[in-house]
């Protein structure tokens, strides 16, 4: 079986993770508009949103139009709570939506300003929990609750450490199995390490409820990215050394285990050229479960069911 990533060795002498984490810290203190493309969202759905949160939100695409009322929401890489809040006003009372994110600065914002939200929009169904998106069984709070009780001195306390963090996966997963209606991402899924995007993948289908989708809004590019550009950590921060050659992101869903994906939006000119490559924003959603033979879809099923 393919998989939906570039070879691990390519970007060996680059630590992906801390040039993420990194740029990301600093874009949580300050807008950064070099940080993706710029999206129009339904301007009434920003009015309850603090405009801090507005100005530090980066993404390429709105998967959160795709939300119905009543839903269970997850959201991959929440930054700071833009999709969130905006899935809150979606999904209603009835409804709930969960971030996820591992920056501690997009963390500390979205959660610095949820309250107000919530006042704002007369109730709270949102909830921002620390954690990996390519590991969602892992609740990265609780672990940190228990590295200052316990910190870890030698490897005889690593090995300790492993042996917690498979009981936390166990026994209080941070998103439980089929638990969500609709996953969403804007613009994160590239900035997982290749060596782990076949883990990712799982983990949104295993999330899902039967018949739930993921909704993704990435960017993508028309050939394969070359290794010079992989080792370049403000290219992989700026969504474009990580971004997935387009054929093989549409492969990743239906190697993961989903019946049907569909090409909802394909950006016709390209967000950025570098050396050549193309790089533009697509929107995808992928159905977990048997494919709706009898159902209209909308969009361009790539999937097995009805290509």
């Amino acid at each position: 079986m393919n998989t939906p990533s570039m070879p691990a060795t390519e970007t060996a002498r680059l630590n992906v993770d801390e040039a993420v984490r990194e740029r990301y810290s600093a874009a949580a203190h300050r807008p950064e508009p070099a940080l993706c493309c710029a999206v129009e969202f339904d301007s009434r759905l920003l009015e309850i949103i603090p405009q801090e949160i507005v100005e530090r939100d980066y993404g390429c695409g709105d998967p959160v139009r795709h939300v119905q009322a009543g839903e269970t929401v997850l959201d991959l890489g929440s930054g700071g709570g833009k999709i969130c809040f905006i899935a809150a006003q979606i999904v209603g009372r009835e409804g709930r939506v969960v971030g996820v994110d591992c920056n501690d600065e997009m963390l500390a914002l979205a959660r610095h300003h949820q309250p107000e939200v919530a006042r704002r929009l007369g109730f709270d169904n949102v909830e921002f929990r620390k954690g990996r998106i390519q590991d969602l069984r892992l609740d990265l709070d609780q672990l940190d609750r228990h590295l200052a009780a316990e910190p870890v001195r030698d490897a005889r306390g690593w090995v300790r450490l492993e042996d917690y963090a498979e009981h936390l996966r166990a026994t209080s997963p941070a998103i439980a199995d089929e638990s969500i209606d609709v996953v969403l991402s804007n613009c994160v899924l590239n900035l997982v390490r290749p060596q782990d995007r076949r883990q990712l993948f799982a983990e949104i289908f295993r999330v899902l409820r039967p018949r739930g989708r993921a909704v993704i809004s990435d960017i993508v590019a028309d050939v394969d990215v070359p290794e010079e550009l992989q080792r370049d950590p403000e290219l992989w921060s700026g969504c474009i050394s990580g971004a997935f050659r387009e054929d093989r992101f549409l492969a990743a869903f239906t190697e993961a285990g989903f019946a049907e994906v569909e090409l909802l939006s394909w950006q016709d000119e390209p967000w950025a050229v570098v050396e050549g490559i193309e790089f533009r924003s697509v929107t995808v959603r992928a159905w977990k479960g048997p494919p709706r033979r009898a159902e209209s879809t909308s969009g361009n099923c790539c999937g097995p069911s009805c290509c």
